[in-house]
């Protein structure tokens, strides 16, 4: 008999909560909220469906495909600067502007014909951008064992331009 009474005030309190519950479900708060999470819902749903479009899983692809290409064109370049510093042309590089800017400094107090530094400037300009196109081409399109004997070139050049400046 206990037992049964025992029974009897459990089902009483579950049916006390559930009424409390179906009352709070009408409060228009709860409503509004419950309203908000099933229009959340429908636009997550919405989102997946347009994330499973072959145009989406094929766009998905394509900047999966364009990251592995900019982690190749990094790693490329990475490549190419060790090789550049292995050749020594990055210091051989520094060590003429550095030249160029010592020359320059010494013009100062110095009547000098602006016409020839100006001169001598663009051809020095233009040696140098000359220099940047033979190592972007060489970079790009040449095999290693060219690659040496081409920024030897531009070496070569780029000498010549200081001997000139000299």
């Amino acid at each position: 008999m206990e037992e049964k009474k025992s029974k009897l005030s459990e089902i009483r309190a579950t049916t006390f909560d559930v009424v409390e519950i179906m009352r709070l479900i009408g409060n228009p708060g709860v409503i509004e909220s419950l309203s908000k999470v099933r229009d959340t819902t429908f636009q997550i749903n919405e989102i997946i469906q347009g994330l499973q479009t072959p145009q989406m899983v094929k766009n998905i692809e394509n900047f999966r495909i364009i990251s592995e290409n900019f982690n190749e064109v990094s790693s490329k370049m990475q490549s190419t600067v060790n090789h550049l510093k292995e050749t020594g042309i990055i210091d051989k590089t520094t060590y003429l502007v550095d030249s160029v800017k010592q020359k320059i400094d010494s013009f100062d107090g110095i009547n000098v014909d602006i016409g020839s530094v100006v001169a001598s400037t663009k051809e020095m300009l233009d040696s140098v951008s000359g220099l940047v196109i033979e190592i972007t081409q060489t970079v790009s399109s040449i095999k290693k064992s060219q690659t040496v004997a081409n920024v030897s070139d531009s070496v070569t050049g780029v000498k010549e331009l200081y001997h000139t400046i000299s």
